[in-house]
């Protein structure tokens, strides 16, 4: 269970200051967000994508996968049931959304990379990158449809902040960041043993900036990885979250 959080850089890279900083996660710690808020989650299995025979991760298909079910989940906002008035009504002014993966251990253990290597760091990030970038720009086509979150105006120039950090830590960049008080580890492109995913990582991102820009986004937040300790099992996986085999 979380024990610190570490504030000020939480809040660097929080998307909506401009409504109230982040002050705690949930019990899980996945999602870090406004008091009174919570987001639909969803996860994929990581191992469901890579072949193990042809030892090829189907970089298309998770694309596709995360797209797809970045839509479901917008739907699913207007759906659920929330435990009080002040969340839902908070639901509907960000639209939080919380698609993540799991089995992240079994994907490494199949592919024999150690867990604490720098190759699993970079597919990891590789990985992560890819899959926030996709929401990102699946949530900016549909305001472009729908129109952005209803607190997105005043948040505007924060998130896209936010967003440009983000793609610049895909790029891989050391520096350049804005308002940022410590620099995130960059994607290491060279150390990633799934070659066409910092590319892949890089293009989701230029997406989502783009057409944020252009649209502004539906969602305020929009990926999360949760400990999946219960729904892992029931997808068939090998370990949890981001988690190695215990």
């Amino acid at each position: 269970d979380p024990g610190i959080q570490f504030h000020t850089t939480i809040n660097d890279w929080h998307t909506c200051p401009a409504s109230g900083p982040i002050v705690a996660s949930n019990p899980c710690s996945e999602y870090m967000f406004l008091d009174d808020t919570a987001c639909n989650l969803a996860s994929l299995n990581l191992l469901e994508f890579y072949n193990p025979e042809t030892r090829v991760f189907d970089t298309a298909t998770y694309e596709h996968g995360v797209r797809l079910w970045t839509v479901v989940l917008e739907i699913s906002v207007m759906m659920a049931q929330f435990p009080s008035r002040e969340i839902a009504q908070l639901s509907y002014d960000f639209r939080t959304l919380g698609l993540g993966y799991a089995n992240i251990g079994g994907l490494l253990m199949t592919m024999g990379l150690p867990y604490d290597s720098k190759e699993a760091r970079a597919l990891c990030g590789a990985l992560s990158a890819i899959m926030t970038g996709i929401c990102y720009a699946t949530s900016a086509e549909m305001a472009s449809e729908l129109g952005p979150f209803p607190s997105y105006p005043k948040n505007k120039q924060h998130m896209l902040r936010v967003i440009r950090n983000h793609f610049r830590a895909a790029r891989g960049e050391d520096s350049g960041y804005e308002a940022l008080s410590t620099n995130p580890v960059a994607l290491d492109h060279a150390a990633c043993p799934v070659k066409d995913l910092p590319a892949h990582a890089v293009a989701a991102w230029e997406k989502a900036l783009g057409l944020g820009q252009k649209h502004g986004y539906r969602n305020a937040q929009v990926s999360v990885v949760a400990p999946t300790g219960t729904i892992g099992l029931v997808m068939d996986c090998d370990t949890t979250g981001i988690e190695p085999d215990f």
